[in-house]
C-alpha cells in the first residue's frame, strides 16, 4: 500500500502540501509525536519512519505549510475479519499546537478517507485518549463515532 496510498505531494487549499514522510523530515517527526505525549528522539523517529515507510501496508504522510511541516498523520491497513473487509485504522494524528485552527487535520482526515476508498476499506476508524476532549469534538464534526471501549494491556517496555 505505501506507495499506493501515498499522497503523491498534492497541493490543498492555502499553500497546504501532504507528502510521504522522508527520513529528513525525522526532527519534525519526533517533536510531533511527543506532542501526542510520546517520547521519541531524533534517531527513533527515523527508525519509526523507515519501518512504516517500508510496509505496504502503511503510510506515514506530513503535512507541510509554506514548507513548515505542521501535522502528521499515520495509517494501518488492515484486514478486519468480523466485517470481512479492510480496515483503516490512523493510529497517529497531530497538528502542531502553532498551526490549528486552518483546516490542516481536517485535511489530513480527508486524506485518510480518500486512502481508505482508494483501498476499499470498509471504515476508517482511531482511538484517542479518554482526556482530550477537545480532540473528541474535532472528530465528532468531521463525521467520527464513538463506538466502542479500548481495552489495553502493556507488555514489557511499550
Amino acid at each position: 500500500m505505501g506507495a499506493s496510498v501515498a499522497p503523491a505531494g498534492k497541493d490543498h487549499h492555502g499553500g497546504l502540501r501532504l507528502r510521504d514522510a522522508k527520513l529528513h523530515d525525522a526532527a519534525a517527526v519526533a517533536r510531533l509525536i511527543e506532542l501526542l505525549g510520546y517520547p521519541c528522539d531524533l534517531a527513533e523517529a527515523e527508525r519509526r519512519i523507515r519501518r512504516v515507510n517500508a510496509s505496504p501496508r502503511q503510510a506515514l504522510v506530513v503535512a507541510e505549510w509554506k514548507e513548515a511541516v505542521c501535522g502528521l498523520i499515520s495509517l494501518d491497513f488492515m484486514f478486519y475479519l468480523p466485517l470481512g473487509r479492510e480496515t483503516c485504522r490512523i493510529t497517529a494524528l497531530v497538528v502542531d499546537e502553532r498551526f490549528r485552527g486552518h483546516g490542516i487535520g481536517r485535511e489530513l482526515l480527508r486524506y485518510a478517507e480518500s486512502a481508505a476508498r482508494r483501498e476499499h476499506s470498509a471504515r476508517v476508524e482511531l482511538t484517542t485518549a479518554a482526556s482530550r476532549t477537545e480532540a473528541h469534538a474535532f472528530y465528532r464534526h468531521c463525521g467520527f463515532e464513538q463506538s466502542s471501549l479500548r481495552f489495553v494491556k502493556t507488555l514489557g517496555d511499550a
